[in-house]
């Protein structure tokens, strides 16, 4: 039987580049004001989130509130696929992608007011070769970076800027064959970037009109091109209008094959990971219970990056001068 005031609370004290000294204690405190109960669950390595996640689950819990980075949240979503439990998100990583999407602050306690809202929605998931993702997977350019940029041992988007511009010099782009909506495209592309949410994180929109609770997976193509396209693409990237130039192919759909030449990095919610080269890939549709916003704005080009970014500068400015009890 479902527990409707009981909250776990997973932390991850290494995630991101903001410090978490005392969100243990007030972050509960101020759930409890809600009318919940909450346990607090620190983790000390990989694997332990999904793990905490799948015993909450398992024993009932109303929701498990992951207070880190996209990879955090991977860890806890993955246990909670299928169950009634539902997914809270507290951002506290470098990128937080995921959590941009679904128009929740950047920030641990103006994202409280998301759960206390209670505002739970089935959403969907993808899964390649039977891995699950739960904003965006990807193959060629962003999977080089993603790798570049574990590699390099320090978080933020300033490190991930530089491992972009680092990747991008030697980069060669590789012939994908993708197979979906009864038809055979071959391509050879900079990169392929298949999308349950819209963006990778820092406001930077791969797949802007992405949607969780569609049943559909947006496939941003980011054709072979010149360098003076590829640095078009950046721009378009972070203004929200990728998509609208010959170089970028959207396609959207509820599953697909892509083929490579063989296999290599790709990523999942931003970690690096290896693959085979045929990767089998599908949305599985409203199997994931999660804490949303209401009334999210509907997107527009230029001018929702330009607030959203702005909204995280006032945040950032504010930041040091607030304390929490």
């Amino acid at each position: 039987m479902l527990n409707n005031r009981h909250l776990t609370l997973v932390i991850n004290p290494i995630a991101g580049t903001l410090t978490k000294d005392g969100v243990s204690e007030w972050v509960p405190r101020k759930l409890e004001a809600m009318g919940y109960s909450v346990e607090t669950r620190l983790t000390a390595g990989p694997g332990d989130a999904t793990r905490i996640a799948a015993e909450a689950a398992a024993r009932g819990d109303y929701g498990v509130l992951a207070c880190g980075g996209d990879g955090t949240i991977n860890e806890v979503a993955r246990a909670l696929i299928g169950t009634h439990t539902a997914l809270g998100i507290l951002p506290a990583g470098s990128g937080n992608g995921l959590a941009r999407h679904i128009g929740i602050p950047i920030d641990v306690e103006r994202s409280l007011a998301v759960i206390e809202a209670d505002n739970v929605a089935a959403c969907d998931y993808g899964t390649v070769n039977g891995h699950p993702f739960f904003c965006t997977f990807g193959v060629g350019f962003d999977a080089a970076v993603s790798r570049r940029f574990a590699q390099k041992g320090r978080r933020g988007f300033t490190t991930y800027i530089q491992s972009a511009i680092d990747e991008f010099i030697k980069y060669r782009s590789d012939t994908y064959q993708i197979i979906c909506n009864d038809q055979v495209i071959t391509d050879r592309a900079f990169m392929v970037a298949v999308c349950n949410a819209s963006q990778y994180g820092n406001n930077a929109f791969v797949a802007p009109a992405a949607s969780i609770r569609d049943g559909m997976l947006d496939v941003t193509i980011v054709h072979d091109s010149n360098v003076f396209s590829h640095m078009i693409s950046g721009i378009e990237l972070f203004a929200g209008s990728l998509g609208y130039s010959s170089s970028v192919k959207i396609i959207r759909t509820p599953r697909l094959t892509i083929k490579r030449s063989q296999a290599g990095p790709a990523h999942l919610d931003g970690e690096s990971v290896d693959m085979p080269a045929e990767l089998h890939i599908n949305c599985e549709h409203k199997q994931l219970r999660i804490f949303i916003t209401r009334g999210k704005p509907r997107f527009r080009p230029v001018l929702t990056p330009m607030a959203m970014t702005f909204n995280d500068w006032a945040i950032a400015l504010q930041r040091p001068f607030r304390k929490n009890k």
